[in-house]
Parts: C-alpha cells; structure tokens; sequence
C-alpha cells in the first residue's frame, strides 16, 4: 500500500511555520500601517488617525490588537481632555530592520514606489 505525500496546504497545517505565524501577527494592511507609523515615536490616537487614513473604529480595533499582542503600548495622561498615547514595545522596536528591508526590496522592484 503506497503512502501519499502531504499536499502543499497539509504541510503548512503540519507544523508551525515562522513566516506564516509571524504575518498572522503583524501581516493585516492596518497592523502593518500602524506599526510602521510608529518606528517614528509616540503618538496620540489623533495623530496616528490623522497619518495612517484608518477610521478610528479600524484603529482602536488595531491598537486593541496590538497591545494584546506585546506590540503597543498605551500611556495615558489625566489631563482635561485625557491625552492617550501609543508606543511601540521592544518587540515592536524589533521590526524596525524588517521595515527598512522590505522599503529597501520595494524601492528596487517597484517601480511605481514613492516616499
């Protein structure tokens, strides 16, 4: 009795794979967005609408996520109004080299890439 191979789709489901787990974590258009956005510093939720384009649904939603995730952090100052903050982690700090390779990748296969 022959043995057959695993498909390409059962191997994935066979074990963990670091780049699959990985962009299931950081991988959604607006994670990435949001991310990236923050390598530049501290951000109040404000700021972060106003330079990533998102709703403020879809970015309290991604925020929510990031924090569960160790991503984000969230700084509140009680000031009147109360000033929300948002900051990336040391593991958030840690795709910094990920993002410069994947501009550096886009900048030289994308033609249509602008700053």
């Amino acid at each position: 009795m022959a043995v057959e191979e695993p498909t390409a789709v059962e191997s994935l489901d066979a074990g963990p794979c670091p780049i699959v787990d990985a962009l299931e974590q950081v991988g959604s258009r607006w994670r990435l967005v949001v991310l990236h956005d923050l390598q530049e510093g501290e951000k109040r939720f404000n700021e972060l609408k106003r330079s990533t384009d998102a709703s403020a649904r879809t970015l309290s939603r991604v925020l929510d996520d990031l924090r569960e995730m160790g991503f984000v952090e969230k700084r509140m100052e009680p000031d009147a109004p109360v000033a929300t903050f948002y900051s990336l982690t040391a593991k958030g700090e840690s795709l910094s080299p990920v993002f410069d390779e994947v501009e550096s990748w886009a900048g030289e296969w994308l033609e249509d890439c602008a700053e």
